[in-house]
């Protein structure tokens, strides 16, 4: 069997196994490009080669890993965030595409990113996709990390070794803002939001695979994002921004819970690819007004 004949068949066990067919396909086609180490035009270019040994055995493993759920970026050992590449665990989130919102707007933000000397704090740095992008996209920053794993700051760090910016990054073992003493010019997060209930009904992918911890933020979701808005405002230098990340469904009881805090205000909320408010930017203002543009 050819490399493409062997990829077909994958295709249709992990339809079996309970992915659509087209996941199905850019799984299968992906996995087999990882054990032959293969991008896509090498692929391309030789997918009709006879399947060897070497491949037989090692797809099965990762196909046999699939089959059960487990996700594609566990299996390979890394996943794309900003174009690029980062190390990932069942120790840390796998980044996410909506994730990059934060990156646009802190960038939005700064006027001058090759010569800014902002502070930024990143809350919960996981797999360290934030604060490491942000670090290549704003050389002269001062960047500091969070996070009360101890596992996942040693991924982020070797991530931020990866691409050459480990130094350029503080790194604090530490929940939300603790630890912080500086003013902050900005401040990104990620934090876990879904709700306890919803758990049963994520998919395997993320239920079995993903850390809890890092998913979910107590009955409403919010436990862990509602303690973060209630410190922010101390770390903020006025006319600073705390970017967040927050659940389908959730940009009412964000709005609420800033509207709550003196001093804060809600400059946008950020809709994701699929339409779904996912970002809001809030703003530490001199009168603590509160707006919803």
């Amino acid at each position: 069997m050819t490399v493409l004949e062997h990829i077909g068949a994958a295709t249709k066990r992990l339809v079996q196994a309970g992915l659509t067919s087209q996941l199905a396909a850019i799984d299968a086609e992906m996995l087999a490009r990882h054990v032959l180490r293969w991008n896509r035009t090498t692929y391309l270019l030789n997918r009709s080669e006879k399947a060897s040994i070497y491949f037989k055995k090692n797809y099965e493993f990762a196909l046999c890993r699939r089959e059960r759920r487990e996700p594609v970026s566990l299996i390979t050992g890394y996943k794309e965030f900003w174009d690029l590449e980062f190390e990932v665990t069942s120790d840390v989130l796998i980044p996410r595409p909506e994730t990059e919102i934060i990156i646009e707007e802190v960038l939005a933000l700064i006027n001058n990113p090759l010569t800014t000397t902002f502070n930024i704090v990143d809350v919960g740095t996981g797999s360290g996709c934030i604060v490491i992008t942000l670090a290549c996209q704003l050389p002269t920053a001062k960047l500091t990390a969070t996070d009360i794993s101890e596992s996942a700051i040693a991924i982020a760090q070797r991530n931020a070794e990866r691409h050459g910016v480990i130094n350029r990054i503080s790194w604090i073992r530490a929940a939300l803002l603790d630890g912080i003493t500086d003013k902050q010019n900005l401040i990104v997060a990620n934090l876990p939001y879904i709700p306890a209930s919803k758990v049963s009904h994520l998919p395997p992918e993320i239920r079995e695979f993903e850390p809890l911890i890092a998913l979910v933020g107590g009955e409403d979701g919010l436990d862990v994002i509602r303690g973060l808005i209630s410190s922010a405002m101390q770390r903020l230098v006025l006319g600073g921004h705390l970017i967040i990340e927050f659940g389908e469904g959730q940009s009412q009881s964000i709005l609420t819970l800033v509207s709550k805090q003196p001093g804060l205000s809600v400059a946008c909320i950020r809709k994701d690819f699929q339409g779904i408010p996912r970002v809001a930017v809030i703003r530490r203002t001199e009168l603590g007004s509160y707006s919803n543009h």
